[in-house]
């Protein structure tokens, strides 16, 4: 099994260098892809049993927090980049979509997912979207406690209009990141609710898939906009924000297993 996943690792990497026929880069782009499949690994192992379900999976992860979200906070403090959002925003997702198609694929033909009885609980609906919107804040105190130390202490030099902007915004900049964090754990929703791990695991593995997808893949590869010190700080700064919310997001919305079990026999009666 490891060999297996080694090789899915190795060729899923190959997947998003496609993007390297126009931007170059190429070592760079195999080696964001290599880390993406190790990140999604445990989902095509884990999660969904059929084909259509991990594509879905990964491809509404990929494309809400890979495209929309990232692109959204791109053009809020580059604002240059408004014109040719919609563009991007397209490629990014066809993109996406070759990679889910390719992951989820390769994944069937090395025979990676485990046969398992094993269901994953689940909160009732109504306490679902509860928790959902409780990720979403906590998103925003993440947001707000690291992305201030990071804007205080390395990245202030860098965007010189960023307290402009996020004064004119008021509490509308706000509202953003909570719907940002909403989104993120709606996206992340199905790999919850389907992975067969325990529920700490389960939690670590989700708040890697955040960071990985929503910026230590990506950040790896050189861009015009930013610096390669910029690049690195930013992947530690989404680092301590993305993976403490697939964290509390997916502890939030898996039950404890112990409490579950202990209303069993009442249910019962």
């Amino acid at each position: 099994m490891n060999l297996r996943i080694g090789l899915y690792c190795l060729l899923g990497g190959l997947a998003p260098t496609i993007a390297a026929l126009g931007a170059g880069h190429f070592a760079w782009w195999w080696l964001s892809g290599v880390i993406l499949a190790a990140a999604l690994a445990p989902v095509v192992r884990l999660g969904p049993r059929t084909m259509l379900g991990q594509f879905s999976a990964i491809i509404l992860l990929l494309v809400i927090v890979g495209s929309v979200c990232t692109m959204s906070e791109a053009v809020l403090f580059f604002p240059g980049q408004k014109e040719g959002a919609g563009r991007n925003l397209a490629g990014g997702m066809v993109m996406y979509l070759i990679v889910a198609a390719v992951l989820t694929m390769l994944a069937k033909a090395l025979k990676l997912a485990e046969s398992s009885s094993s269901t994953v609980e689940r909160r009732p609906v109504g306490t679902t979207a509860l928790m959902v919107g409780f990720s979403g804040l906590a998103y925003g105190v993440y947001y707000l406690i690291f992305g201030s130390i990071t804007y205080q202490f390395f990245t202030r030099q860098s965007y010189p209009e960023a307290e402009k902007i996020v004064a004119q915004l008021g509490l509308w900049f706000w509202a953003m990141e909570l719907a940002r964090g909403i989104l993120m754990t709606l996206a992340t929703l199905p790999i919850i609710y389907t992975l067969r791990m325990r529920r700490w695991p389960a939690a670590l593995a989700v708040g890697t898939l955040l960071w990985v997808v929503g910026g230590a893949a990506p950040l790896l590869v050189p861009n015009a906009l930013m610096t390669s010190a910029q690049r690195y700080i930013h992947m530690v700064e989404i680092l301590t924000q993305n993976m403490p919310l697939g964290i509390t997001a997916t502890l939030l919305l898996r039950p404890n297993r112990a409490a579950v079990a202990s209303l069993q026999p009442a249910t019962s009666r």
